[in-house]
């Protein structure tokens, strides 16, 4: 549905409401915008509705046919204490066709709407105009009555089916106008990664988006794709922000395979606060793990196992974790590398992935024989080839400004 679809119908339904709010608001134009709201939007109960309300003799008729059905059940229950089976028949074959209308009893034949409709002195299933229009006369007239249709009764109808629409109409536009804006913020946070991954990798950022455009399809096949191209492009991502080693930080492997891992030690060095590297952390192995568990899913060979709505998620989460990554990216690259001669004890701990007690013997070293060097660093005990060598990665030794 295009947005200038959504928007007209949004007009309808501003116009319908105002139609059905006002006293002198007629009921048939209301109904009438109500109707092409919900045809642009397919809302076809609504519409259904609507064209009952209008008069529509195919699903005005079947349903003034169940009306005499049901008056005849009651009426032989009552005589015979048992309805006929040819009444029984009559009535199922009748309930069977407005099903194949799409009526149903709980939106267009409600049992408070039947016994509306059933009383012909209120104008039964006569289009609402008609409706409105003899109780206007009658009212101009001064008279009850017409013989034929009473003022009471016609005012019951169009009062019945004014807050019916009322309600269809406001829900209807509190719908499609509140759902817009989380599209609306989706699609402003997209295109800001999509443009900024570009800048990054062209290559990842067209199969992001090629992800994105294979979940709004009807195809599992594509949903599956969209899936394995999500996990693919983390890991390639992760392959820029922390290429595969055979070191080990914090307990945790950095190969290949270990892409989760590789993603974990760049938010390490990149966020500062230690609460929102937990966060941070705790969200990619959300991801990693929802992306591999929903995988497992598809290579069992049954494709329809995986739902759209699943896989729409997995590329919503992919989008709002590469998010934070590129966010984390510029704040890092936007910064001057820290000097291990003014490092904080959070940060040495943290960046360099060492004990508290460590880290400040790391202090004390500063404090009684001044900056540091590569030399003094090795000194201390706890600190082996490894943690000096992502000493040297992390951290500047000068002593400029110190």
């Amino acid at each position: 549905m295009t947005t200038k679809s959504t928007e007209e119908a949004k007009d309808m339904l501003r116009e319908a409401l105002k139609e059905l709010e006002s006293h002198k608001g007629s009921v048939l134009t209301g109904i009438q915008k109500l109707s092409r709201a919900s045809d642009i939007l397919n809302e076809n109960d609504i519409y259904i509705w609507c064209q009952i309300q209008l008069g529509n003799s195919k699903f005005t008729e079947p349903l003034e046919k169940m009306i005499s059905k049901l008056v005849l059940l009651d009426e032989e229950k009552e005589e015979f204490g048992e309805c006929s089976k040819e009444t029984l028949k009559d009535f199922k074959d009748n309930i069977k066709t407005l099903k194949e209308l799409n009526l149903k009893s709980k939106i267009h034949y409600t049992p408070e709407e039947l016994t509306i409709k059933d009383n012909k002195s209120a104008g039964g299933y006569l289009n609402i105009g008609f409706v409105e229009e003899r109780y206007n006369d009658l009212v101009r007239m001064k008279k009850g009555n017409d013989g034929t249709y009473y003022k009471i009764d016609l005012q019951k109808n169009l009062v019945y089916v004014r807050k019916k629409a009322h309600n269809k109409a406001s829900k209807l536009y509190k719908k499609i106008a509140f759902s817009e804006i989380p599209q609306r913020a989706f699609d402003v946070l997209k295109e800001e990664i999509d443009d900024k991954l570009l800048d990054i990798d062209p290559e990842l950022a067209e199969k992001l988006m090629l992800s994105f455009k294979r979940v709004n399809t009807n195809n599992p096949e594509e949903w599956s794709q969209a899936l394995t191209t999500c996990r693919r492009l983390i890991e390639k991502l992760s392959n820029k922000l922390y290429p595969p080693t055979d070191e080990k930080i914090n307990g945790r492997s950095l190969g290949k395979s270990q892409y989760i891992n590789r993603i974990w030690v760049f938010m390490d060095k990149a966020i500062e606060s230690n609460s929102d590297r937990e966060l941070a952390k705790a969200h990619v192995d959300f991801i990693g793990n929802y992306l591999q568990l929903t995988l497992n899913k598809t290579q069992k060979g049954v494709h329809s196992s995986l739902t759209k709505y699943e896989s729409i998620k997995a590329v919503l989460h992919t989008y709002l974790l590469i998010g934070d990554i590129l966010g984390y990216l510029e704040q890092s690259s936007g910064k001057d590398i820290l000097n291990i001669n003014s490092a904080s004890l959070d940060e040495l701990e943290s960046i360099l992935g060492i004990r508290r007690s460590i880290a400040k013997e790391i202090v004390k070293l500063r404090v009684e024989q001044g900056p540091l060097d590569e030399k003094k660093l090795k000194s201390i005990k706890g600190i082996g080839p490894k943690t000096l060598s992502n000493a040297k990665k992390s951290f500047s030794f000068s002593t400029e400004n110190i």
